[in-house]
């Protein structure tokens, strides 16, 4: 009887996904959303009121008109500002050295920190953050380091109203709480895509919004 042909990275990611859920399970702070459609944790205390005013000083010196794979902004889909922060600073690699202690992932494993930040009617649209394996840039995504296995995301500052993570499949919706971190599975304990960790950033109605985003690879990035 011929074997049932895998999706790309499908068992690489079930291998990550397995580690990573067997190192939150000894972490006390790492608290589990209920939810049974996909696997989200939440770690209060990531960051320092300092440390998150420091970081959204890097944000706003390097943010820059966000764009989504063959979307650009004028589409409307992505209309935050984005950039990549630094890897080799010392702050920011502090941070990211943290946010891999956490998951229990190699440093190497990660795509640079991004900052983004969201002002008043901005948004992300929902949307997933693994690689839809059909498209023309899987080719290279899977040269770069495979299929993105876990998403760190943390929030640096009280937004006034908006601007809320919402899970849309799972009518779960987040607001920003500075220094709180959120990670998720982007894929089901078995290794295949989980649809339901669609997301949004919901747009901001007042004030601005500022997050940190990392996302790990189920091999070596870049």
């Amino acid at each position: 009887m011929a074997k049932t042909a895998l999706i790309p990275d499908q068992s690489a990611l079930k291998r990550v996904g397995d580690h990573v859920r067997k190192h939150l399970a000894t972490n006390s702070n790492a608290q589990k959303l209920p939810t049974d459609k996909a696997e989200i944790y939440a770690i209060s205390y990531f960051m320092t009121a300092p440390e998150c005013q420091q970081m959204m000083a890097m944000i706003d010196a390097t943010a820059k008109p966000s764009i989504a794979y063959e979307t650009d902004y004028s589409s409307g889909f992505r209309t935050s500002y984005s950039g990549n922060l630094d890897g080799h600073h010392p702050f920011v690699k502090t941070i990211s050295d943290r946010i891999d202690g956490i998951l229990g992932l190699r440093a190497d494993m990660g795509e640079t920190v991004q900052g983004q930040r969201y002002q008043v009617g901005q948004q992300f649209k929902p949307h997933n953050d693994y690689f839809h394996t059909t498209q023309n840039y899987w080719k290279e995504e899977r040269k770069r380091g495979g299929q993105r296995s876990w998403t760190a995301m943390a929030f640096l500052n009280p937004v006034q109203k908006g601007g809320a993570t919402e899970f849309t499949n799972i009518d779960l919706k987040i607001a920003p709480q500075p220094g709180v971190l959120l990670v998720w599975n982007n894929a089901n304990p078995d290794g295949t895509p989980n649809e339901d960790t669609l997301h949004a950033g919901t747009p901001v109605d007042a004030g601005t919004k500022y997050i940190i985003t990392r996302w790990y690879r189920t091999r070596k990035w870049g």
